[in-house]
């Protein structure tokens, strides 16, 4: 059970045992939406748990407890009341077993004939009794509510026929509605146990150092700022930062990355990563329910309570289809004067498949991008998703890098690359400079090794000056050399313009005050976004736009490099107003970004996806899908899946509301058994499922 806080209003969680059915799953909301003070309701089949939104001061737990186990529900709480549970999940099974067994011994005894003639009916009855039982008691306590449900239906037609003789079909229509329920339980916790893989990954103890020892502890003991011993082949129990050590961490389970990160002193590391070599020490920076980990998990787990706006017409839809078909099938029987009819048409118009096709579709949906590391915050935004006809993204840190790299070298003087290259980042090895960063990590890339300059002067703003072995070196801009006296061909200058026009920053760079060359620094496309674009206008996005504060000439070769169109020079709220234009021209438009600074961008959008946001938690809370590694690749593979899941939810309801009206029909013209419509209705549900059980293939 978890409970939360809010402004004048109280949230409440908990795990409930008993759900057969999406029609359950309706009744238990309709039963606490009945309590006083209940503001809202919304229980899960899937994930067999119910998120209450409640007033505290009119309303209290045990109230809405209550609420809960009234329709004959069992609420996971206690060490007895999860015995019992246990036990009443045992006994409906061997109810069934009982069930199917004393039926199939009535039918076995009217084929040979050998019994005496009344055994087969006898038996049929014990078989109606045990298994029409666990349903007449849900159907008087639904009633009770007051309300309908799929159990008052079949309740309705056991009896009927039970009434007119019909004992062994009355029996076998209430063993085939059980069996179907066992199966459709089944085939569900095989979605709801690979979304629990998800969100059961933290170890349960660590290895903390206190007063010099090494201490193994519960995880929840685990205090902020203690330090946390990290062993090879031992999953990280808290979100900290490497102060000794090193490892190679695979992230797979919050990122989706499928190669380990090698980890160094400074790096942060996450709660329910797994340290595949070495060993380090961390300090904690967020334990137990604060750590991203827990963050997420909560975050899934809210996803998949919230309900979509298509399931929520069709449970709208359900409360007037139930009455509906008690009409119809009452209306057959006084026009055709055959009850068998009437019987029939309850049984195979039970909303089932109906009420499941969405729920099952989006769990599934959202199961399947939490585990390629796509949070995708709720079936609303998954729908939209689906939708998606606009697609804008922000230039830095989603279409580029974030940071300087080198771009180009050009060379004066006969000197070679490595010799410019190893005197421009000896220059530069004291400065903190962003642009000093990208030449020394250019110079790693070669394997050089630096030495520290014997002299250094930093000029801010145009450059450094250094000195090594009696040779003088300065770096810096057009406006350095000027001010040095160091003189700048006139070609060396045209060729540095062109490529500033170009969005570069020039660096040039001397050797003893002589021209050498000129080091070439830009922001950088990431490696494989062209063919990200590609993929995007594959899955049927042609309006891709780049929305970014740079200045033309940069946007300009950006754009031309990704074959898309831009707009340059756009201040936050400029963003959004761009967003607001493409939304007015009716378009379903998501927004790409960081998740910080564009933040109004992302909230304005029909649909905000932050990139990168294991790491920050702004990113996680803005947007509505959250792309937890810094991979642009996730976003057609996150459009393919939403829009997939769109199409299932539409066969899914396509295909039950035509398979439905197609029964009601053969059953109105009785071409269809009460067996046989148990058979059909149970599998349409069961083959609703499966169609959604796809989803949780990666795409």
């Amino acid at each position: 059970m978890e409970e939360k806080k809010f402004e004048g209003k109280s949230k409440i969680t908990l795990a409930i045992d008993h759900i057969h059915c999406g029609d359950c799953a309706l009744n238990i909301e309709r039963s606490v939406e009945h309590v006083p003070g209940v503001l809202s309701a919304e229980v899960s089949y899937v994930l067999s748990s119910a998120t209450v939104y409640y007033d505290p001061h009119r309303v209290g737990e045990e109230q809405i407890k209550k609420a809960i186990t009234k329709p004959g529900y069992a609420i996971k709480e206690t060490l007895a009341e999860r015995t019992r549970t246990f036990w009443k999940e045992r006994r409906s099974f061997i109810f069934l077993c009982l069930s199917g067994a004393t039926l199939g011994l009535s039918w076995i005894f009217g084929w040979i004939g050998l019994a005496p003639r009344h055994l087969p009916n006898t038996l049929a009855v014990v078989s109606l009794i045990l298994g029409g039982y666990p349903i007449v008691k849900s159907a008087i306590k639904t009633l009770l509510i007051p309300d309908l449900n799929v159990d008052t239906l079949v309740s309705i037609a056991a009896v009927s026929a039970a009434a007119v003789g019909a004992y062994q079909e009355a029996a076998t229509v209430i063993f085939v509605m059980l069996l179907g329920e066992f199966l459709e339980g089944l085939t569900v916790g095989k979605t709801r146990k690979a979304i629990a893989s998800l969100i059961q990954l933290s170890p349960k103890t660590a290895w903390v150092r206190r007063e010099g020892n090494e201490v193994q502890v519960p995880i929840e003991d685990v205090k902020p700022r203690e330090v946390v011993i990290v062993k090879p082949g031992e999953r990280i129990p808290v979100d900290g930062k490497i102060i000794s050590g090193c490892a190679s961490i695979n992230q797979s389970t919050l990122t989706g990355e499928s190669i380990p990160v090698e980890k160094e002193v400074g790096d942060k590391i996450y709660c329910g990563t797994f340290n595949e070599s070495g060993s380090c020490e961390i300090e904690a920076t967020q334990v137990a329910e604060d750590t991203k980990l827990a963050q997420i998990k909560r975050l899934i787990l809210e996803a998949q309570t919230q309900k979509s706006p298509t399931q929520r017409v069709m449970d709208r839809f359900s409360r007037y289809f139930i009455p509906a078909i008690i009409l119809i099938a009452l209306a057959t029987f006084l026009v055709t004067g055959e009850i068998v009819r009437g019987i029939t048409i309850l049984i195979v118009a039970c909303p089932c498949a109906l009420v499941l096709g969405t729920p099952t579709a989006v769990v599934a949906a959202i199961g399947n991008a939490a585990r390629q590391g796509i949070l995708i915050k709720g079936g609303a935004y998954l729908e939209q998703m689906g939708r998606v006809k606009t697609l804008l993204m922000d230039k830095t840190g989603t279409l580029t890098y974030g940071r300087p790299r080198v771009v180009e070298i050009k060379i004066f003087n006969g000197m070679d690359e490595k010799e410019l290259l190893y005197w421009a980042a000896m220059a530069e090895k004291r400065s903190e400079h962003p642009l000093a960063r990208a030449i020394t990590e250019k110079a790693d890339e070669f394997g050089l090794n630096i030495p520290h300059p014997q002299a250094f002067e930093n000029f801010r703003g145009k450059g450094v000056k250094a000195q090594q072995n009696s040779r003088s070196v300065i770096v810096g801009s057009s406006e350095m050399m000027r001010s040095e006296g160091v003189e700048i061909p006139e070609w060396a200058r045209r060729f540095s313009e062109s490529k500033q026009l170009e969005g570069m920053t020039s660096l040039f760079i001397t050797l003893d005050r002589q021209i050498s060359g000129i080091i070439f620094i830009s922001d950088t496309v990431r490696e494989g976004a062209k063919e990200v674009i590609d993929r995007i206008r594959k899955e049927g996005l042609a309006e891709i736009w780049m929305l970014t504060g740079d200045s033309d000439q940069v946007a300009n070769r950006i754009g031309r490099e990704l074959g898309i169109r831009y707009e340059a020079k756009l201040l936050p709220e400029e963003k959004v107003m761009r967003v607001k234009e493409w939304k007015r021209k009716g378009q379903v438009v998501a927004m790409v970004g960081d998740g910080i600074n564009d933040a109004p961008a992302l909230a304005a959008a029909d649909i905000g996806i932050a990139m990168g946001a294991v790491g920050t938690d702004v990113a996680t809370e803005t947007a509505d899908i959250a792309l937890m590694a810094d991979e642009l690749e996730k976003i057609p593979t996150l459009i393919r899946l939403s829009r997939k899941a769109l199409q299932v939810i539409k066969q899914n309801l396509i295909f039950a509301l035509a398979f439905n009206t197609v029964l009601v029909l053969l059953s109105t013209q009785g071409w269809v058994t009460m067996i046989l419509g148990a058979i059909m209705h149970q599998a349409s549900s069961l083959l609703v499922i499966f169609n959604s059980m796809r989803l949780l293939r990666r795409t």
